[in-house]
């Protein structure tokens, strides 16, 4: 049984937001995305793959589509194939959240 524990994942990057892989496969990826405050994920989008972010600590200001919404702990929200998105972290505190796609985009 693979398992892995989320707080082991968590690690942050003064340069940049960092990927932390937890799962990844040919049919998903499943990531901790660690953001410090002013770092954000620029907005782009997927055109074969549904994305889901969910908010384990901190506040992020997500853009899905043509909208933009401050979401904290316990959020979720799914940005849709093809539908732009991105996350930014305006808040003073850092930001972790788990970050599902499927299937994941292969380069």
């Amino acid at each position: 049984m693979e398992t892995r524990r989320i707080a082991d994942a968590v690690a942050f990057s003064e340069e940049k937001m960092r990927k932390n892989s937890l799962f990844d496969s040919e049919r998903l990826f499943y990531d901790v995305y660690c953001l410090l405050p002013g770092q954000a994920q620029k907005v782009h989008a997927h055109e074969g793959s549904d994305k889901v972010y969910y908010v384990l600590e901190g506040t992020g200001r997500f853009t899905v589509g043509n909208e933009e919404r401050d979401l904290d702990r316990g959020h979720a929200v799914i940005a849709r194939a093809g539908e732009p998105h991105g996350v930014r972290n305006e808040s003073g505190e850092n930001l972790v959240l788990l970050v599902t796609m499927a299937p994941p985009p292969r380069h």
